[in-house]
Parts: C-alpha cells; structure tokens; sequence
C-alpha cells in the first residue's frame, strides 16, 4: 500500500522578507511625501498605502516578479517593478474613480508618490540581494553539497549551483561507483562546468556525510540505477544530511514542467498548459480589456478597409479559414480577404513573394498586417488570444504534424494574432523545414516562459516591428 504523500516547496527566509521590504517601502515613500507636504499621515492617506501594498502583492504574482528574484537581471527586475507598479497605479485609479474618493488626496502627492515607489522598491531590492550574498560570502547560511552521480545531469546540477549563489550551496565534488571513463561525458560547449573528477566513491560520500563534512546530497543517478538509489537513501537515512533526487526526466525538454498532486502522491507535468487558475483569468481579462480598446481605436480604419476590399477586387470582405485552436480543436480565423482565392481545403498553397493570388490592396495588408484585424473578434469570442502561436491552417497543421516533433504542443495554448515567433522575424513563407521548426522552437519558448509581462513586451515589439517586416507578402 502507498502511503500518501504530499510534495511541498520549501520557502526560505527571503522570500518572506522581500514581499516584507517591498510593502515597507511603499508606505515609507507615501509617509515620506505626504510629511513634507502637511506634515501627517490621516486615515485616507492609510488607507491608500493598504490599498496599493494589497494590489502589488497580488499583481506582482500575476507579473512573476516575486517568482523571478532569485535569477532575474538588474534590468529584467527594473522592468518588472515599474510594470507591477504601473498596474497598481491603475488599480487604485479604477478604485477611487468607482468609489469617488480620488479628492481625498492632492495631485502633487499622487504624482511624487507614484514615481518614487518604484525607485524605492528598486533600491530596497538591491540592498537586500547585496546583504545576502555578502552573507554567503562570508559563509553565513552555506551548506556543503556534494553531487551523486557524474553524469551529464549531474554536471548540469554543479553548473546551476555555481550559477546561482543565492541557493547558499558550496559544491565539494561528485561522487560515483562508476569508472569515471564511464561516467564522465562530453562538455557543452560554452558551458561552464565545475571540476568533473570524481571526489569518491558512494560508500566515501556516506562516510563523509555522516561525519558532517557533506550537508546536501544531490541524487543525479538514472532512474534505472534503482539498487544504487535505494542503497543510497538507506545509508543517508543515518545521517543528519539534506537529500534531493534530481529525476533524470530533467534532461529532456520539457514545455511547461511543474509539481503536482495526484490525491496525494506527486507528479510532475511533461506537456503542459501554463494557463491554468489565476493566471489564466489573467491572460484572459487582459484579451477581452485590450481588445475592446483596440476595436474602439481601429473602428473607423476597418471600416474603411472593408470598403476598400469590397471596391478593389470580386469576392467577400472577410475571409475565414480553418484553423487549430487551443488543444487542436478546430476554429474559424477572421481576416480580411487580401487574395483573389479563399484556399480552406485539404491542400492549401503558402502565398509566396510575387503571389499572383494576392490584391493590389491585399499586398499593403498583408505587409503592415493590416489583414489581422478582425482577429480581435476572434480574441472577444475566446478562441484566440492577443498574443499566443500563430495559428496555421488546418492542412498544413496535417502536413508538419508528421515532419517536426513536438510540432502539436504549440497547440497547449489558445493561438495568438500575434506571438513571439513574429516579433523575431518568423512571418511569411516557410518554404523549408528548418523555417517551420525555428518557428515552433519560438512558440516552445513562449509556452515555457509564458508570463502576463511578457505578453506586453510582445505586443509592444508588434507595435514597432509590424510595420518593416520584408517577411510579411
């Protein structure tokens, strides 16, 4: 019988701290503006900072920016402060115009409060990374770890360790009853790698480990070295030493990998949606509020395009076609017609350069996208989002199914209008195959690192790439 087990995620002392450090500041920057401007803090002044520390807190996990600490640049982090900020801002606008109570506070303090926060946010962030890693640097807080197996995922774990100090690991060597002529594999280029000799034996890291010289051991073994595993954990059980397994599942490619329970036993997902719970909610009122707008601002230019569509050329304003949708389930994508055939069959031809099939009119949609347009009722139906892999017709989903591998997982996601792929040149003709697999590697990228923030950063490069792309005809 299996005794039922619940998988937690241990949360260190900093991370209880940072959210801690971000509300203070928040208050401390309202407490410092309005004292210089009449001299106390009153009860709506209070309320406010209660308010904003709330919506921070909650929008900085919708933005990652508390998930993303540990290992985000200078930069990245900047970025993400002023983004969570900016949404808080417009949070507790939406709250005091709704509530009327937006003249309880003076225009002037609003405005220095708002673009003081985010500097101090920044600087509170910044000294507390600097405390604790002179904090490890002085080796307050190290634990010595060894590595059990040397192997490629072993070496990949050394190399995570050495990359992030904040993890407060000491790596001391690995540890295999393997020659190492077996054991050892060959250097990703470009790669850092620890020293790859082996420090011991097996039997070496459990004597070690017992007289307190190893504080961590790190399992990288293959599942199928289950006698050395077992044989392992029952010797360490004797010791007072910290033990992880690092599942060698890790060293393939995963699309969106995270724990989860199954009635109580663990699992971990391999091809998975990233879009579940808050986040999709998220991602989701995000389409329906910025599409709405952008069908408010491109109103009057699609009705001029409909008219220019239905004057220049025979045939329908729209144009539908069969697409895949989110999970492979079958939609209809709106566009206006820029061709003179409306190919939806079982054998669709790729417009190429020099198309014959493409208007006059048809040209400058589909260069500057124009075309796309009427994909936002696509995003207002739910079938489609802002941003997301760019949907390819159901013949051709049928074609490269079957030549690219992993080619459907693109589908775990609702399709986007537009999506990373685009924003880093991949539009046009795939007239090859590689083309086709840089394209589906972008929309893995995607689904792997998927964030609210991130969804902004694309259409914010739409904005500016969509215009001079020489791959769009």
């Amino acid at each position: 019988m299996l005794t039922r087990t619940v998988i937690t995620q241990p949360r260190r002392l900093y991370e209880f701290i940072q959210p801690l450090l971000d509300a203070c500041n928040i208050l401390a920057s309202l407490v410092t503006v309005v004292y210089f401007s009449r001299g106390s803090l009153d009860e709506a002044a209070l309320a406010l900072a209660l308010l904003a520390v709330i919506a921070f807190h909650l929008i900085s996990q919708l933005t990652g920016l508390q998930r993303r600490s540990d290992f985000a640049s200078p930069n990245d982090e900047i970025v993400s402060i002023v983004a969570t900020w900016s949404l808080t801002v417009l949070v507790l606008a939406l709250i005091a115009f709704a509530t009327r109570t937006g003249e309880h506070y003076s225009r002037m303090v609003i405005l220095s409060w708002v673009l003081i926060v985010p500097a101090m946010i920044g600087l509170g962030r910044m000294c507390l990374r600097i405390v604790q890693l002179g904090l490890l640097r002085r080796g307050y807080g190290i634990r010595r770890a060894a590595i059990a197996g040397l192997n490629e995922l072993g070496k990949q774990t050394a190399a995570n360790i050495a990359e992030s100090p904040s993890l407060g690991l000491h790596f001391v060597g690995y540890y295999d009853d393997r020659k190492q002529e077996r054991s050892s594999v060959a250097d990703t280029p470009g790669m850092y790698r620890p020293e790859s000799h082996l420090a011991g034996s097996l039997q070496d890291l459990v004597h070690r480990a017992r007289c307190g010289e190893v504080e961590t051991v790190l399992i990288t073994l293959p599942m199928r070295a289950e006698s050395r595993i077992r044989f392992l954990l029952d010797q360490l059980s004797n010791t007072t030493a910290s033990v992880y397994i690092v599942p060698d599942f890790f060293v393939f490619e995963l699309l969106h990998a995270r724990w989860i329970s199954m009635g109580g036993l663990p699992a971990v997902s391999v091809f998975e949606n990233p879009l579940f719970g808050v986040d999709g909610i998220a991602k989701r009122i995000a389409d329906v509020v910025l599409a709405t707008m952008a069908l408010v601002v491109f109103a009057v230019p699609m009705m001029v395009i409909a008219l220019l569509v239905r004057l220049s050329s025979p045939g329908s304003v729209f144009f539908r076609q069969r697409r895949y949708g989110l999970d492979g389930k079958e939609i209809r994508v709106w566009k206006f017609r820029s061709m003179r055939a409306c190919d939806d069959g079982n054998e669709i031809k790729q417009a190429s350069r020099g198309d014959s099939r493409i208007t006059p009119l048809g040209s400058i949609l589909r260069r500057t996208s124009l075309d796309e347009l009427p994909q936002l009722f696509n995003v207002l139906d739910g079938s489609m989002s802002l941003v997301g892999p760019r949907p390819h017709a159901t013949a051709h989903n049928e074609q490269y199914r079957n030549l690219i591998r992993g080619y459907m997982l693109r589908h775990k996601v609702k399709p986007g209008i537009t999506g990373l792929a685009q924003v880093n040149g991949c539009r046009g003709e795939t007239e090859t195959i590689e083309k086709m697999e840089r394209r589906v590697q972008f929309d893995h990228q995607y689904i792997r690192s998927w964030s609210l923030w991130l969804d902004i950063k694309i259409l914010a490069k739409t904005i500016a790439v969509a215009w001079r792309q020489s791959e769009a005809y």
